[in-house]
Parts: C-alpha cells; sequence; structure tokens
C-alpha cells in the first residue's frame, strides 16, 4: 500500500528536530530507522501529517563509557549494539538481545531508541533495558529530563515521552562480569517474540550475589520478573534455585492472548524460557 500524504523535514540538530516536533503537534512522528514506522505508515495504522526524520541529527549515535555506565546514542543501530566492545563488555544482554533482532537488513538500519520508542510489547530491546535498570535520556523544549525504565512504559505503544519529545540516548549501568542471556521463542525464524526473556546474573563463590530478569511479552509493557530475582539472590546458583526462581517468572505478568498462543501458554513458556535463561547466564558467570 502507499501511505497517506505527510510533510518531511530532516533537521541536523536535536533543537530542530524537537522544534518541528512542537510544530507539527500530535500529528506529527519521529523517524529513526524506520523499520517499525515505515511499514506501519504503508499500512495506513498511521497517517502523521509531518514526518521529523532523525537520520541526519548530530551527536546521537555511539557509546560512550562514562565510569560507572554506557551512554548510548538513541541512533545506535541494532548492529552497532552487536559489535561494540564496550556493549559486549559492560551490557552484554544488550548485544545479545540486538542478536536476535529480525534479520541483517533491519539490524543495520533498526535503532536502539526507535525500538524504544516505538514500545511494541513483542520487541526484544525493551525488556533487557528494563533488566539493566537503564535510564532514558529525553529532550523535549523546556529541556533534558532523565525517565528510569521502569517509568518508561506506559501502555501498548505507549511511553512517557511527550509529543514533542525525543528520546536521545538511554544509560545504561555496568553490569561487567555478570553472566547474561536473552532466550526468546517464535515460530518462525526472524519474527516477533511469542514470549522472550532477558536475565543477568552476579555470581561470587557460588552464589547469586545479584540478578536481573524481565520478560518480552508478557503484558501490553516489559515486565520484570521480581519474585524471580528474589528467589535467586543470596543464594547458591544451582539447579534447584533456578528451577525454584523460574516458577516464578509469570507473576505479576498480564499475558495477551492471541494467534499465537493464550495466557496459559505464555506462563508455561516464561517459566521454561526463564530457567533456561538463568542457567545460562549462571553458566556465563561461573566462567568469566
Amino acid at each position: 500500500m502507499i501511505p497517506a500524504a505527510f510533510d518531511y523535514v530532516a533537521p541536523t540538530t536535536v533543537e530542530q528536530a524537537v522544534r518541528a516536533l512542537a510544530e507539527g503537534g500530535e500529528d506529527a512522528k519521529a523517524m529513526a530507522g524506520g523499520q517499525s514506522l515505515i511499514p506501519v505508515l504503508r499500512m495506513r495504522l498511521a497517517a502523521p501529517t509531518l514526518v521529523v526524520d532523525l537520520s541526519r541529527v548530530a551527536g546521537l549515535g555511539g557509546v560512550r563509557d562514562e565510569g560507572d555506565s554506557l551512554l548510548i546514542g538513541a541512533l545506535t543501530t541494532h548492529h552497532e549494539l552487536q559489535r561494540d566492545p564496550l556493549v559486549n563488555g559492560h551490557a552484554r544482554l544488550l548485544r545479545l538481545a540486538a542478536d536476535t533482532v529480525a534479520d541483517p537488513q533491519v539490524r543495520h538500519r533498526g535503532t536502539l531508541g526507535g525500538s524504544l520508542a516505538h514500545a511494541d510489547p513483542a520487541g526484544d530491546l525493551p525488556a533487557p533495558v528494563l533488566a539493566l535498570d537503564a535510564v532514558l535520556v529525553c529532550t523535549g523544549p523546556g529541556g533534558t529530563r532523565e525517565v528510569p525504565a521502569a517509568e518508561f512504559f506506559v501502555d501498548h505503544f505507549t511511553t512517557a515521552l511527550a509529543p514533542d519529545e525525543l528520546l536521545t540516548h538511554v544509560r545504561v549501568p555496568k553490569t561487567t562480569g555478570w553472566g547474561a542471556r536473552y532466550e526468546k521463542f517464535n515460530r518462525v525464524a526472524q519474527a516477533w517474540s511469542i514470549v522472550g526473556v532477558a536475565a543477568a546474573v552476579e555470581v561470587v563463590d557460588g552464589v547469586v550475589r545479584r540478578a536481573r530478569v524481565a520478560l518480552t511479552n508478557m503484558g501490553p509493557t516489559p515486565v520484570r520478573a521480581r519474585g524471580v530475582e528474589e528467589e535467586l539472590v543470596g543464594r547458591s546458583a544451582g539447579a534447584g534455585t533456578i528451577a525454584a526462581a523460574a516458577e516464578r517468572a509469570a507473576e505479576g505478568a498480564d499475558p495477551p492472548v492471541d494467534g499465537d498462543a493464550d495466557a496459559g501458554y505464555r506462563s508455561h513458556l516464561a517459566r521454561v524460557l526463564t530457567r533456561r535463561a538463568v542457567t545460562a547466564a549462571v553458566g556465563a558467570a561461573v566462567e568469566g
């Protein structure tokens, strides 16, 4: 299909982009890599009057070491997350999730910021960002504010971003030396997750010191599996502990019912995938 007609601007600074969004009002849409927006436009599921192309905006790409955290530009592509040594060394969970996104073409064009701002509950990057306690840096006419990931995702395809705000950076606390794993179940290769599990654990002397677990497509937003974390922390990193923790994976979740799965099946997948993800993460942490 052909999209409905819209105006198009390609600013080169954050200030210009924010101003364009403000002038366009609620009928304006920001576009990063376009891998989510363009199909929606073609199917006429959205009909903005203005598209603000962010691809030429300076300063929104790359990864910077800021001591205890990494500052990742919103226009950093999935492919760049896969290849960046800082991400691989200090936020490996993000790299592992990026590995599973669609296909090489999408990974070369799609961006971290675009994925998070799109807020698809089946998207693969929101859950790892939530699990890592990331903070999202948003810029609007009134300046810059930082929003914890736990407050950024509001509902299906809805975030805390105001219509005239941009997601410019993602601040990710380092998890250096932790083991990590992203487990994803889908019916065909390169498809959206029916359920996904993002897990990162720190193991010291055979005991789980810290654990971060979040679920993909188990609700209208990514879900933090607090029960799993509580069951793991302070206990031996053995199979029995992991199995008991995984049984709590679906606590507090609100799994959707659609043509792929019902709520019961998704809850079962969450438990199975959590056990796999935590087992693999613990193994990676122990191996160093």
